[in-house]
């Protein structure tokens, strides 16, 4: 079998890199927010026994909490609509 030949026509110089990608500067937590650990409140919620089915097996599935993903997607919710207010 025969190999192809590449040709490398082209190539950006050394030093336009920065033109081809785009770099997230914050795509990594502070260190201070990987130690804080937000307060907590107990409720009382009621739920669709539908809803506590789906995140129960989900949560088996996932070796995790039920209630933390729960928790969790409440907290998306919430940072979400802020930005709209």
């Amino acid at each position: 079998m025969l190999k192809k030949k590449t040709l490398y026509e082209n190539i950006p110089e050394w030093g336009k890199v920065d033109d081809l990608v785009q770099i997230s500067q914050d795509f990594l937590p502070k260190p201070e927010e990987l130690v804080f650990r937000p307060k907590l409140r107990k409720v009382t919620l009621t739920l669709d026994e539908d809803s506590i089915i789906f995140f129960k097996q989900k949560a088996d599935e996932l070796n995790t909490s039920y209630q933390r993903m729960i928790r969790i997607l409440l907290q998306e919710y919430s940072k979400r609509m802020r930005c709209y207010q």
